[in-house]
């Protein structure tokens, strides 16, 4: 039996009722069952004091790699799990990019199974676009629907036939869902480890060009505009996409698209020193590009702050620049820094933040959450704005460390972790 529970006295910031005032937020067997002031506490419930802390609706991460199956040396989906909710994150939407490929309901299954077995934040599969993620075939996206999948992408691997993608599109339309793309014109990026630019050229290494993304933006926007159907593209990183995307947005293009941490916070500079953790895909940008990111996460061009959580085992990041893999980890970073790079920078105010990681995500994959309404369910994160703490990877709950925010001082965390009116994590816990 779910116990009930009273959070009492926080600030309630939920941006999906315009609500910024103190409150008390009651659940009952699983659901938001009040909001208001003076709410009596029920016989048996748990009371948690909110005084002086924030009080959300449960953040949402849309762009997240658990590894598991084939992976299992990075992360698996319950070591993912727990770091989502030691984020602050009461679910995540698991990439398909595994070993073997989550192309058909099985895979999709295995993924809920693992996620509701690790008892944290809730893990909603994305299935493959095409089967193996080889870009030739259909995947079997109904079935994987039916199976629980919320959403389709190749991400890892973009969608290079335009035919292909064209008609996944028109698919995934009878199912309401998005196709989530990861936009890279692979012709145009080559053989390219970092942004195109004079940085690589001073370090010798293989740039990428802005157009290898812009191309593939430029593709799928039309092929929303001709097909009628939602395009999610993933981890903007250009200063031209984020303007195709405002423009495509006015003529009515059904999009939605990401801004991940790093591209708000680094420019290719970053990598001087060649450190691994500076390496990512799509790669670090110019300060002109990180500039019109954050502009896009401001306006709303960028629905979707969403952290591209890539876990590597230190031997793999350990490699030459060149050699090494693509990505950070970002699910126990993101809040802290949304909120000391983001909010306390003036570009966004915190309900507006709490948009972007709550209210947006939900919205644009049709998920349960993102609201503190009455009925919805009691997914909850509690923030504390005013502690410091620094980041140190030795102690996170991910199974990987590679982050470059190693030793960074950030103001604001999560202090409770809710799904389901049940505490996942707590500071201490």
């Amino acid at each position: 039996m779910i116990p009930k529970m009273l959070i009492r006295g926080g600030r309630v910031v939920d941006p999906s009722q315009a609500i910024d005032d103190v409150r008390d937020v009651l659940i009952v067997d699983g659901v938001v069952a009040e909001v208001g002031a003076g709410i009596e506490l029920p016989e048996g419930a748990q009371e948690i004091d909110a005084n002086g802390l924030v009080v959300t609706p449960g953040l949402i991460d849309v762009h997240v790699h658990l590894r598991e199956p084939g992976g299992e040396h990075k992360e698996t989906i319950a070591t993912g799990a727990r770091a989502a909710a030691a984020g602050g994150f009461t679910a995540v939407c698991a990439m398909p990019n595994t070993d073997p490929v989550v192309d058909d309901p099985a895979g999709v299954g295995f993924v809920l199974a693992q996620g509701t077995a690790a008892g944290a934040a809730r893990v909603y599969p994305m299935g493959a676009i095409s089967v193996g993620q080889e870009g030739k075939r259909l995947a079997a996206i109904g079935e994987m629907v039916e199976a629980g999948a919320v959403g389709i992408t190749d991400d890892g691997n973009p969608v290079m036939d335009s035919g292909l993608m064209r008609r996944a599109m028109e698919y995934a339309q009878a199912f309401d869902i998005p196709v989530a793309d990861h936009p890279e014109d692979l012709g145009l990026s080559g053989y390219g480890v970092m942004n195109e630019g004079l940085v690589a050229t001073r370090l010798g290494l293989h740039g990428k060009p802005n157009a290898s993304e812009d191309v593939h933006i430029v593709r799928d926007l039309l092929l929303g505009d001709l097909t009628g159907g939602h395009i999610h593209l993933q981890h903007i990183s250009t200063a031209y996409g984020v303007e195709a995307i405002r423009q495509a947005k006015a003529r009515g293009v059904h999009v939605t698209a990401e801004a991940s941490p790093h591209h708000l916070i680094f420019t290719d500079e970053r990598v001087e020193g060649f450190d691994t953790d500076a390496k990512m895909n799509p790669p670090l940008r110019s300060p002109e590009d990180r500039d019109a990111v954050r502009e896009g996460l401001a306006d709303g061009t960028l629905d979707v702050f969403a952290t591209d959580h890539a876990p590597h085992h230190y031997d793999e990041k350990e490699q030459a620049f060149a050699d090494a893999p693509n990505g950070i980890i970002g699910l126990e970073t993101a809040l802290g820094l949304g909120l000391t790079h983001v909010v306390a920078e003036g570009l966004l105010d915190l309900s507006t933040l709490v948009h972007r990681m709550s209210v947006a995500p939900a919205q644009a994959f049709s998920l349960p959450g993102g609201t503190l309404a009455v009925g919805s369910p009691g997914d909850v994160t509690i923030i504390d704005l005013d502690e410091v703490w620094t980041v140190d990877r030795d102690v996170f709950l991910s199974k990987s460390q590679n982050t470059p925010f190693h030793g960074w001082a950030l103001k604001g965390r999560a202090r409770y972790t809710i799904v389901g009116g049940v505490i996942v994590w707590s500071v201490g816990a």
